[in-house]
Parts: C-alpha cells; sequence; structure tokens
C-alpha cells in the first residue's frame, strides 16, 4: 500500500507575522517526527484571519522571507508544506496558498477564487482566476493534490474542477465554523464530506482551533468515508491516506466524471450566463 500522510495544522495564530512563523517552523517539525508527507496551515497563517490584518501593506510575495524560510525548511526536513499567505496582487491583497515540495519548489500558487465580498473581512481582496493542480513527490510515491481556501468548499465547481484537473486529494485552508455554527451546525461539515463523495478524491482541511474557529480540522476518503475529523483544541492531527485504495475506487466507482454528460447542459448553463 502507498500511504501519504498529510499534518492537519489546527493551530492559533496571533497577529504577528514573526511568532507565526517561529510556531509554524516549530509544529512543522514536529509534524515531520508524526511522519507527515505533507503539513497543511489552515488560512491566512502568516497574520491570522482578521479583518484589521488585511491590509496591502502586510501582503507579501514568493521572494519574502516568510516564504523562502518555509521553502528552506521543506527541503531540509524533506516533507512537503502548504502554507497560506496575504499575498500581493496586481491591484490588491490576495488570500493566497502556496504548495512547497520537499525540493523546496512552489509547486502550486493559488489565490483563492471565491473571496467573499458579503464578507468585510474579505472585501476588498482580488480573487484568483482559476484552479491549480500538481503532481507532488514524496517519499512513497507521487499523488496529484488540487488546493482551494475556505469559502471555495461552499461551490460545488471548485471541487469538481479540480476533480476534472487530476486531483486525487484536495487540500483545503479553512477559517470558519464547520460542526459548531449556531445556525447550521455541522453542515458545513458534512457539505465538505460530500465533495470527497461526489468527485471521487480524497479531501483534507486545516481549520483554526477554539477560541478563534471551532477546530474540527477533517480528513475524508474519495469514498466520502471519515479519515479524521479532529476536536476543537489546538494541536497536529495526522490524516493518512491509502493511495491505492483511492486509485481503484476512482477506477471501479460510478461517481467524478465517469457518466457525466456536459454536451446536455454547460451550452445551455453557458448560454444563461452563469458560465
Amino acid at each position: 500500500m502507498t500511504h501519504f500522510k498529510i499534518a492537519l495544522l489546527q493551530l492559533d495564530p496571533t497577529a504577528d507575522q514573526e511568532e507565526n512563523l517561529a510556531k509554524g517552523i516549530k509544529h512543522c517539525r514536529k509534524a515531520k517526527k508524526l511522519g507527515a508527507d505533507l503539513a497543511l496551515f489552515p488560512e491566512m497563517w502568516q497574520i491570522g484571519y482578521e479583518a484589521e490584518n488585511i491590509r496591502a501593506d502586510l501582503a507579501i510575495d514568493q521572494n519574502h522571507t516568510f516564504i523562502t524560510s518555509f521553502q528552506e525548511l521543506a527541503q531540509e526536513l524533506k516533507m512537503a508544506i502548504a502554507i497560506t499567505f496575504l499575498g500581493k496582487g496586481s491591484l490588491n491583497p490576495t488570500n493566497s496558498l502556496m504548495l512547497i515540495d520537499m525540493m523546496g519548489n512552489i509547486i502550486i500558487n493559488y489565490n483563492k477564487v471565491h473571496t467573499g465580498i458579503i464578507n468585510s473581512t474579505e472585501s476588498n481582496l482580488e480573487s484568483g482566476t482559476s484552479f491549480q493542480v500538481a503532481s507532488l513527490s514524496f517519499e512513497g510515491g507521487n499523488v496529484n493534490l488540487g488546493a482551494m481556501i475556505s469559502f471555495d468548499r461552499e461551490f460545488p465547481e471548485s471541487a469538481r474542477s479540480l476533480m476534472l484537473l487530476g486531483a486525487e486529494i484536495i487540500l483545503t485552508a479553512n477559517s470558519g465554523l464547520l460542526q459548531e455554527d449556531p445556525t447550521l451546525g455541522d453542515v458545513r461539515l458534512q457539505q465538505f464530506r460530500t465533495r470527497a463523495f461526489e468527485n471521487m478524491v480524497g479531501m483534507a482541511l486545516s481549520n483554526y482551533p477554539k477560541p478563534k474557529n471551532d477546530g474540527h480540522s477533517c480528513a475524508f476518503d474519495a469514498d466520502g468515508k471519515p479519515v479524521l475529523i479532529a476536536n476543537d483544541e489546538e494541536g497536529i492531527f495526522l490524516a493518512t491516506f491509502d493511495l491505492e485504495k483511492i486509485r481503484e475506487w476512482q477506477s471501479q466507482a460510478v461517481w467524478g466524471a465517469k457518466f457525466r454528460h456536459p454536451e446536455c447542459y454547460e451550452n445551455e448553463v453557458a448560454e444563461l450566463g452563469y458560465i
């Protein structure tokens, strides 16, 4: 069996970039000792996901020491790292995720597509324009990974696009209530599970713990069955995916892209102006 282990870093940030850098490095080292092939941070780890921090003067690019420090760490640990930050866009800051491979190379540079304009925290952010999938080499082989961020998971097209691009596992950096929403209960957790089942892909999500959010970082297999659902406390939670199982399920089961008929609906949807 080919196992791929993702450390869900359910950590509480501060508003201080240097403190978050030091804490992030410390917990990546812990993740490696646990046997992780990849460490996944929650949304906007660099400065913490708060409205007052979404400022152009705090935005960074891939040459910033915050990013290069994680590149050096990934190379040292021989472990991939999915780091999140406030990025420099063409006009306004972006809500970004970079996937760094174990050689220190950036293989995904993703800007959140679905920036929630009804949310004051993101009202001035620049949205991304596409989804990305990359092949990641790790000690056990290769895996095709996609990435999305928080509100992206609310739209079925996000995970569907990544599946169609060849993703086997989708990484999701999150900030929000997943299981203890006073209005919705655990709807968002079950919604995320559905994304795995309907697309026949593994799904892994890292969220902030209490008191900021409610934790429950989670992972679901390509058949929709839970791999891991964390508690609400700060910690590292290791989700192990069996890649052979995912690939066998994708080859045999009937969901995903198997029986889609885009010729029957995509043109009509386009004519209505929805795509």
